[in-house]
């Protein structure tokens, strides 16, 4: 089953990020707070959205995406910024089902695209992405500002 998440389900989307990034042998560049969590994703201006996979009544995996846009298309679209689903329940189909019901919201908003980035070692993602059709845009390299760089710019 997929449902959107509620306030109700952020210390286990909490828990789901905290084990991406262990799976994504990322947990040194942690950095959430729950209460900013719940603020970005359920407060007075969300600015991501969550579905949650359920096996059995117990929240087993997740996708947190937004919306971004499309000047060349002139349509929006939206990125998925995490997907994940604890490692003993893949396989069954929770994946797929968070991507189709990802796919059927971009089709109902009239976005032109469901766009993510993925880590190059993770070849089990890769596989999957592409056996759902997805092509890797190979020409394209993804940039970040962050931290001091990005502080530093703000003020410059």
């Amino acid at each position: 089953m997929i449902r959107p998440a509620t306030p109700t389900d952020v210390p286990v989307i909490a828990k789901l990020i905290r084990d991406l990034a262990a799976y994504e042998r990322l947990p040194h560049e942690l950095a959430l707070d729950v209460a900013n969590l719940r603020e970005h994703l359920f407060g007075s201006r969300p600015f991501a959205e969550v579905l949650l996979a359920e096996a059995s009544g117990r929240v087993v995996g997740f996708a947190l995406f937004f919306h971004n846009y499309s000047t060349f298309r002139g349509k929006p679209g939206i990125y998925l910024e995490d997907l994940f689903v604890e490692p003993d329940h893949r396989g069954q189909g929770h994946g797929k089902a968070l991507l189709k019901a990802l796919a059927k919201l971009a089709v109902e908003r009239d976005c032109d695209r469901v766009q993510w980035s993925v880590l190059n070692w993770n070849e089990p993602s890769i596989q999957f992405y592409k056996s759902l059709g997805a092509a890797p845009l190979d020409e394209w390299t993804v940039y970040r500002l962050q931290g001091e760089a990005m502080r530093k710019m703000a003020t410059s």
